[in-house]
């Protein structure tokens, strides 16, 4: 049963971080180039635009389930699974996100790395 709990945490981890970064990435393409905007308007407008955003505010939420995620993870399992596990589907999960929400262009080098990382979340499981 702890077994469960801890892949459970895992995946509330990816879900959450994948779900942050989207939203963080397109928070920040929504705010534009913030080194061209810190010498036209200041500090203190880059820190307005970017904290009013409302996707900045949800990806910073679901970072913070992830990190509550990973708490939990790290309480029913062991760390050498939890953080290599957690880490690589992560990276799994960015690719296909970007790929489908950013509509970024993932080549196959990146691809062919997800296979791998894939792989080896298979041989940490078993």
């Amino acid at each position: 049963m702890k077994h469960l709990y801890t892949w459970g945490a895992i995946f509330a981890i990816v879900f959450a971080s994948v779900v942050g970064d989207v939203l963080l990435a397109h928070a920040m393409k929504q705010v534009g180039d913030v080194h061209a905007l810190l010498r036209r308007s200041g500090v203190w407008t880059v820190v307005g635009r970017i904290l009013s955003n409302q996707n900045f505010v949800l990806g910073v939420a679901a970072m913070a389930v992830a990190f509550f995620s990973l708490l939990f993870a790290l309480s029913w399992g062991d760390v050498s699974l939890v953080a290599p596990a957690a880490a690589s589907l992560t990276f799994i999960g960015n690719a296909f996100a970007a790929r489908i929400f950013l509509h970024e262009r993932v080549d196959r080098r990146r691809w062919i790395a997800a296979v791998l990382v894939a792989a080896g979340v298979a041989l940490l499981a078993g």
